[in-house]
């Protein structure tokens, strides 16, 4: 009885931190409501005995990303008022999306049988005694190892473009040439100055 309570307070709380992050004012407001969507979803995993899952969200997703959201959102300085003068121009599109993600989320209420080949082609079942890591890296490391590596290398291709991306050279922007500082000449890199007393540089 007491687990059902907390279903409904997590899921209030999703609900209401979710539109927060949608509808506020302030990027840095939508980010801490986000951060807050991200705990009330760990609560759910907590209440199913998910909790390598649900400390995972918390570490990965509110210590990481929406950190970095954060800190990306306050040192950009984005003009999110011309940003949202363009929403009339997009919205049919947006809509569009909307639709496709809301029947997809329906389709996912429909009650799916599913073949006992299937069920049985699993190499690595699971074993009852297992903890929640157990059986989770079981399953991740055998019949989806794959497609685990696929998403490694898919986040590690996102990370190299962001830092080619980062890195470019531009005019307006003093980069240190680590290079050009290690084959220095000392002859050339020092100059003495014989300066006048009462005189300056």
């Amino acid at each position: 009885m007491i687990s059902l309570y907390f279903f409904y307070f997590f899921a209030f709380t999703t609900i209401l931190s979710s539109l927060f992050v949608i509808f506020a004012n302030n990027p840095v407001h939508s980010v801490l409501w986000l951060i807050l969507t991200f705990f009330s979803v760990a609560g759910f995993f907590i209440l199913v005995g998910a909790e390598f899952l649900a400390l995972l969200l918390m570490i990965v997703y509110v210590g990481a990303l929406a950190v970095l959201f954060l800190f990306v959102v306050m040192m950009l300085n984005i003009n999110f008022a011309g940003l949202r003068s363009g929403v009339a121009q997009y919205l049919p599109f947006g809509i569009m999306i909307g639709l496709v993600i809301f029947v997809e989320l329906m389709l996912a209420f429909v009650p799916w049988d599913f073949k006992e080949e299937t069920i049985n082609s699993i190499t690595a079942p699971i074993n009852t005694t297992d903890t929640n890591t157990v059986a989770l890296g079981k399953v991740v490391y055998t019949d989806y190892f794959l497609l685990f590596q696929c998403a490694g290398i898919i986040l590690l291709i996102a990370m190299i473009g962001s830092i080619v991306l980062t890195m470019r050279s531009r005019p307006d922007v003093k980069r240190q040439n680590i290079m050009e500082q290690i084959y220095r000449d000392p002859s050339t890199s020092i100059e003495v100055k014989d300066v006048n007393p009462g005189e300056g540089i």
